[in-house]
């Protein structure tokens, strides 16, 4: 076993370099503060790479979330099928609406939203479906789509995921990515759209700034928002964005080096990786099983932070938080969700690692193993 960390290891730490501080400074220097040429620059590259005809930059994944919905027509007394296994804003953007989320149990191998559930949620209100990419693993989106909604994509996991050898980004009516600290093209903050939709994408163009025009000459064509996207982060997510294929290689070797290192670990299980898919390998989730480990997950959290391995827990059952529950106190159980709340822990994953740090991360895992089942 490798001797204790002595510094803590963090979580999720962005891989930011001199590149990035250099376009940063660049663009305080061209006078460029708000939307600008940056802005545009990183659209125009993100619909290359996401292989798309359109990318809206807006101010962050939420706001890609919420004005996509807006734009696929989601409003007051509709109805959007969601997963629980999100970040509470996936669900929050439906009620910014003034719909009514309707949480799908998810599927035990990924906890991705369980197609095969979806269907007998589907109302006379139903307006869209909008599934969850968790950890970079792409849901089964086919049969989703095959409902014949509309479907927005959250893709904050996903922005190097590909179903079925389709890029996400292009595959349903609206795929929403972050840009936020810890995703794989970080930029602090941010989001984007992508779509094919012309009409989206003109319904986000207008909605993301509360006037369209040059100079004094404006006009405001619909109720919008203050959402756009400042070229200072565009800047960031553009040398990001060049190191994307760097940053999969690392987060590749990591991803092999716990699958090798955690392997054999009686109630420690990964989540299944679907092979005919393109994992954006985001997060290393693994779920613990007290019955096989010798303790529950948040033992095994607080232990790694005695040992300063930094973790994470994605995601508590949005149906569960307090405001959801007391908000639709008839929610019936979601019992793979739920239990799976109770044992997911996320460990460290970061371009900004190195190998010795992971197998740090590895080391303290094991060695609470032994000691929990002894």
């Amino acid at each position: 076993m490798r001797p204790l960390r002595s510094t803590l290891l963090g979580f999720q730490p962005p891989a930011i370099g001199e590149e990035e501080i250099a376009a940063v400074t660049e663009t305080l220097r061209s006078g460029w503060l708000t939307t600008g040429p940056r802005a545009a620059l990183l659209e125009e590259r993100m619909a290359a790479f996401l292989e798309t005809d359109h990318v809206l930059a807006v101010a962050s994944g939420t706001a890609a979330l919420h004005l996509a919905l807006l734009a696929v027509g989601v409003g007051p007394g509709d109805e959007v099928i969601t997963s629980p296994i999100t970040w509470p804003a996936t669900a929050n953007v439906i009620e910014h609406c003034g719909a009514t989320p309707v949480f799908c149990d998810v599927r035990d191998t990924d906890l991705n939203i369980d197609p095969a559930l979806v269907p007998a949620l589907v109302t006379e209100r139903t307006k869209a479906v909008l599934p969850v990419h968790f950890a970079g693993q792409v849901a089964d989106l086919d049969p989703i789509i095959a409902l014949g909604l509309p479907v927005v994509e959250d893709a904050a996991h996903a922005a190097e995921s590909a179903y079925r050898g389709r890029k996400v980004g292009g595959i349903s009516d609206a795929s929403c990515f972050s840009l936020y600290a810890t995703k794989n093209i970080a930029a602090g903050e941010g989001g984007l759209v992508a779509t094919n939709r012309d009409d989206v994408a003109e319904a986000i163009r207008n909605m993301r700034l509360t006037r369209r025009g040059d100079g004094s000459h404006y006009d405001q064509v619909t109720a919008g928002f203050k959402a756009n996207l400042s070229d200072v982060l565009a800047a960031i997510a553009l040398v990001q964005l060049d190191r994307v294929e760097e940053h999969a290689r690392i987060r590749q070797r990591q991803f092999d080096l716990y699958d090798e290192g955690l392997a054999g670990l009686a109630g420690i299980t990964p989540l299944v990786r679907d092979p005919r898919d393109v994992h954006a390998l985001h997060l290393y989730v693994v779920r613990i099983d007290a019955d096989g480990a010798g303790a529950d997950r948040d033992a095994y959290q607080r232990g790694l932070a005695d040992e300063l391995i930094g973790t994470s827990i994605h995601f508590l059952p949005v149906h569960g938080l307090t405001w959801f529950r007391e908000r639709y106190p008839g929610q019936e159980p979601l019992p793979v969700a739920e239990r799976a709340g109770a044992e997911v822990l996320s460990l460290p994953l970061s371009p900004a690692h190195s190998d010795d740090d992971i197998l740090d991360a590895i080391d303290a895992v094991r060695r609470l193993h032994e000691r929990f089942s002894a």
